[in-house]
């Protein structure tokens, strides 16, 4: 029987983890890291350095992630190309815990933020249960999520009192999705198009992007008026860094 840990690492820095997250870590006898391709992998540097610093003691077994399909909106086909890299990821993930982790060990897996906002590694692990193939108990510690960050970073609430609010992809509000009944935090935009771009003008938008990082950046306003400058600001990024991560509330 090995013991799995998905561990919120929070939105960037390591003075993101909360002290479970580190007890955790500090305990553990593996870390399996999933590389990224591209220079994307600059996420699975930071998860490396935060292995190297918090959990000194264990084996940090670094493998190629599976390959993921990217740049398209359209909700089936995100869809159908999540859910085959998923299962891709669960393979290999059950494959890594069974010959890089002692029986009777225990196994990080790193989520960037928290776990449990739009991170697979909670299904993925429950799936691993119910297949079987390795045998496991398994524990959740959660992370400093990215919007929290975001709201921490611009001095801001996520919510305002008798108002509602949403967290969407932003492929939602590229759709149209959302209404006006509530104010959206907005995540997972992709490199063809911007949520932004379909928002009202009226709105309010508290947008960041590498939150937590040396590279943050932050934009607030209205968003008829700071609009061409979150998407100019993003593609500048983007082209410097190779990547983007970034998120946004919108005030309706």
């Amino acid at each position: 029987m090995r013991s799995v840990h998905v561990v919120g690492i929070g939105a960037g820095s390591p003075g993101h983890l909360t002290l479970d997250a580190v007890d955790v870590l500090g305990s553990v006898d593996v870390v399996l890291l999933l590389a990224k391709r591209g220079k994307a992998d600059e996420l699975t540097d930071a998860r490396a350095d935060i292995a190297a610093r918090f959990a000194p003691q264990a084996t940090v077994v670094r493998r190629q992630d599976a390959h993921r399909e990217r740049g398209t909106t359209e909700e089936g086909h995100y869809l159908q190309t999540t859910q085959q890299w998923r299962d891709e990821r669960l393979a290999l993930y059950e494959e890594l815990i069974a010959t890089e982790v002692p029986d009777g060990g225990s196994v990080a897996l790193l989520a960037w933020g928290d776990p449990g906002i739009y991170d697979g590694t909670v299904d993925t692990v429950e799936r691993i249960v119910e297949r079987g193939n390795v045998e496991i108990t398994w524990t959740v510690v959660p992370g400093i999520s990215a919007p929290a960050a975001l709201t921490a970073a611009h001095r801001v609430t996520m919510t305002r009192t008798g108002r509602p609010v949403a967290v969407t992809p932003a492929r939602q509000v590229i759709a149209g999705t959302p209404t006006d009944r509530a104010d959206l935090v907005v995540m997972l935009d992709g490199a063809d198009s911007h949520g932004v771009d379909a928002a009202p003008d009226d709105a309010t938008v508290y947008w960041g992007a590498y939150l937590g990082t040396p590279d943050e950046a932050l934009i607030s306003g209205r968003v008829g008026d700071v609009r061409d400058e979150i998407l100019r600001r993003r593609t500048e990024l983007r082209e410097r860094k190779g990547w983007i991560m970034d998120t946004y509330l919108l005030r309706m």
